[in-house]
């Protein structure tokens, strides 16, 4: 199984005064201006002023992510003090903490420290509480000791000393509430990190049949419900357009079929759609060679389904869950489709497939209209959609599209509260212009003006009958160059939509 349970270090939570830790390691803040945190003003004075010495002496300047390790400090009980540089005090937002977070840990596994108490999780972070603070600490720790060598013969040489970190608050009160933070953050950090184990996975390993057997293990690992469809099944159902996608391929396409029961059966669920295209050659438009290799990322929406149900489980949340992946590849065959093809879709809308590299909506619409019979309260399909998205947005934020202004709100907050943030773009009627055909209902494309919007729009034709809205992840799901990899998003966005679903 491609576990995303692992953890790299054992956590826990405690109050207590920094000077008075008998551990390898205590991690402490400095800001720009030389002013220290509140936690490394302690042990500055329980030392007589030696933190203040080393910095009058120039050795730490406090710039953001910068990073001394300093010995036997006097007066205290541990056998060392990391300070972290958290940039302008004005300035340390959300941003600047998890960077911080990261530099730490990062520090860390380059000592020789067993454990660590670190204090940066009593730093004031405008807006955001103990919980907040803990939580991201414990995602930004599992993301930056992430490592995927499964597929290499010999691993690089990673110094891994650190086994075990706490994270102190300022009093008691906030313990058991930082204890709740921390297993959120834990559950969630495990779902980014079985969907990056996925999305880094190469197209001949990771396949519709691999994604079927993962979701059996999550099922059986979880006590989910699950049923996967096969070719023949889909036939029966009429899902004609998502089957026309998997005709140039030699691997049998799946539909998965996912449900976790938190709560009574008279509650209506959420719908969770991930596309699952586990390579995309583009099919008969075939994708410029430059990179296709990152086309195997083309299933990083079911990957986030898998990795957030994970999640949910792992939580508990009480919610009514059902996850639909309709997987398949995408490559150019004598069988595939065809520039101007016409195909019908589950609902008996007919579409003409204008460019067969726009393969996600294809199977996304047969599957949007599946999701009808379970009468969900919210539909939100999760997809690699369309390179536009990547040119409006970059590779920070997802773009978000919605039949319902209250649902895209729901989830811009829940990106914010997350770090996992979204953008709304409008889905107003006048685009749905561009998706005329003189030979089916519609075109599966709208041309390359508002190609995210257009994308959306077609799909919103086959969510008319429930709330939904639509994240194309296509600029956030991978990084590409250096640190090329999956990034696991968008699992902590969803996962904060839920567990607000459940407070409704």
């Amino acid at each position: 199984m491609t576990t995303g349970k692992e953890q790299f270090v054992e956590f826990s939570i405690k109050s207590g005064s920094p000077e008075k830790q008998r551990t390898s390691c205590v991690v402490v803040g400095v800001f720009e201006s030389r002013k220290l945190s509140d936690a490394a003003d302690q042990i500055d004075r329980v030392s007589k002023e030696h933190l203040s010495e080393i910095l009058r002496s120039g050795d730490m300047d406090g710039k953001l992510g910068s990073t001394l390790l300093l010995r036997n400090i006097p007066a205290t009980l541990c056998d060392r003090v990391l300070l972290v540089g958290l940039g302008k005090e004005r300035e340390f937002r959300d941003k600047e903490y998890r960077q911080a977070f990261a530099a730490a840990i990062k520090a860390l596994g380059e000592t020789g420290a067993i454990d660590a108490t670190i204090y940066l999780t009593e730093l004031p972070v405008k807006r955001r509480d103990a919980a907040w603070k803990i939580e991201q600490g414990a995602l930004v720790t599992q993301e930056t000791l992430y490592r995927f060598e499964q597929l290499k013969s010999k691993t690089d040489e990673v110094k891994r000393h650190l086994k075990r970190l706490t994270f102190s608050v300022t009093s008691r009160k906030e313990l058991g509430e930082g204890e709740t933070a921390l297993q959120q953050g834990l559950a969630i950090a495990g779902g980014m990190e079985l969907a990056k184990n996925l999305g880094n996975l190469p197209g001949n390993l990771c396949t519709p049949s691999r994604l079927a057997q993962e979701a059996h293990q999550i099922a059986t690992a979880y006590d989910l419900k699950i049923e996967v469809l096969e070719q023949p099944d889909m036939e029966e159902l009429g899902m004609g357009s998502l089957l026309s996608v998997a005709r140039g391929s030699r691997q049998p396409p799946k539909f998965i079929i996912l449900q976790y029961s938190g709560a009574d059966a008279a509650q209506k669920p959420v719908v969770l759609i991930g596309k699952g295209i586990t390579f995309d050659a583009g099919g008969i438009s075939l994708k410029p060679a430059a990179e296709m290799d990152e086309m195997k990322y083309d299933m990083s929406g079911a990957a986030s389904v898998l990795g957030t149900f994970q999640a949910v489980a792992e939580l508990k949340l009480p919610l009514n869950l059902v996850g639909l992946i309709p997987a398949c590849e995408n490559l150019p065959d004598g069988n595939a489709n065809k520039p101007g093809d016409v195909v019908t879709s589950m609902s008996g809308q007919t579409i003409e497939v204008l460019n067969t590299d726009a393969e996600g909506r294809l199977i996304l619409c047969d599957a949007l209209t599946y999701a009808e019979r379970f009468e969900p309260t919210t539909v939100v399909d999760i997809a690699t959609l369309t390179g536009a998205c990547v040119i409006a947005l970059g590779h920070v934020a997802s773009g978000l599209l919605a039949n319902n202004d209250t649902l895209a709100r729901e989830l811009l907050h829940a990106g914010e509260e997350s770090g996992d943030r979204a953008w709304h773009l409008p889905l107003w009627d006048d685009y749905q212009e561009q998706l005329k055909s003189n030979f089916a209902d519609m075109a599966n494309i709208g041309g390359r003006a508002g190609g995210t919007i257009t994308a959306a729009c077609f799909l919103s034709r086959f969510a008319k009958k429930f709330e939904w809205a639509h994240l194309d992840i296509a600029g956030t799901a991978w990084k590409s160059g250096k640190e090329k990899g999956s990034t696991g998003r968008p699992v902590p966005l969803l996962v904060h939509f839920l567990k607000g679903k459940c407070q409704d």
